[in-house]
């Protein structure tokens, strides 16, 4: 099995956009990038726009080479409802548009779908479903909080498995912070997993203290419970300048029990750009 991360924060964009490979398919997970409208009070930096414009055409090129697309929520860092037609011909796995949904998100997912009236493509509510490809398992969650509580909607975590090694993506968890996040991650004791990490830089803001040790707590029992060989932190966590201090109880227990924690570049094999959490730093170097 191949795991190509494409597009995450510690890439300099807002994302997770992830493709696998197996003999049997290709899967494209969460084909979607964004910025942060405002951070510092500034909005994107030019060197930001340039990279998330050379992500898309990445992410476009590897859909392409995709038999299978999943959308595991309808925030626009992981879809784009504007260019549809690089769904053509594929087979799109979808968070239900109208089930466990917030109203933000359940608008977005509808106007998604009426712009894929346009293309050929086969679509599917993928929640709590299992797929076949050949040997290749496809395993979904049902739909859990997206962070902490509701407020920002669900998502449903993926799993797959080709027999000779497994992933498991969690989509927007930000921790995993419940137990019902990390629920599914147990029962699935994947290889490697990708995992939203919290939200630290709006710790004791919009995430609590309390959010922030139950993730530092229910990491230790990936790590713990399962055979995870490879355990990638991303997303929400790495738009913290300082995250690997912040978690470093999870990267010395992962040490101490043979696991490598790392961020999604890192496993990539290529440089970590934390350009958000840098913006600041961008205009005072790059003035314009």
């Amino acid at each position: 099995m191949e795991v190509k991360p494409i597009a995450f924060d510690s890439m300099g964009v807002r994302s997770m956009a992830t493709f696998v490979k197996t003999s049997d398919v290709a899967i494209f997970i969460d084909p979607g990038v964004s910025l942060a409208p405002k951070r510092y009070r500034l909005p994107p930096h030019e060197i930001e726009i340039t990279r998330m414009n050379e992500k898309w055409s990445e992410i476009k090129k590897y859909v392409s080479e995709s038999d299978v697309a999943i959308v595991t929520h309808y925030h626009y860092d992981h879809h784009d409802p504007n260019e549809v037609e690089i769904f053509e011909s594929k087979k799109l796995l979808l968070k239900h548009p109208k089930d466990r949904i917030n109203r933000s998100q359940m608008g977005r997912a509808a106007y998604f779908l009426e712009q894929l009236e346009k293309v050929n493509v086969e679509i599917d509510y993928c929640d709590g479903k299992s797929y076949s490809f050949g040997n290749t398992a496809v395993e979904v969650s049902n739909p859990v909080f997206h962070g902490a509580d509701s407020r920002l909607g669900y998502v449903v975590e993926v799993y797959i498995d080709d027999g000779k090694g497994s992933l498991l993506f969690s989509s927007d968890v930000e921790g995993p912070n419940h137990e019902e996040q990390l629920k599914f991650m147990l029962e699935k004791n994947a290889e490697t997993v990708i995992i939203d990490g919290p939200m630290t830089y709006m710790l004791g803001y919009r995430f609590s203290q309390k959010s922030f040790q139950s993730s530092i707590e229910n990491l230790k029992k990936l790590i713990e419970k399962t055979d995870v060989k490879n355990l990638i932190l991303d997303h929400h966590l790495t738009r913290d300048l300082k995250w690997r201090d912040k978690m470093s109880e999870v990267f010395e227990f992962g040490k101490q029990m043979g696991v490598k924690v790392q961020s999604a570049a890192e496993f990539a094999g290529v440089e970590e750009e934390l350009l958000e959490a840098r913006r600041a730093e961008l205009y005072k170097k790059y003035k314009n």
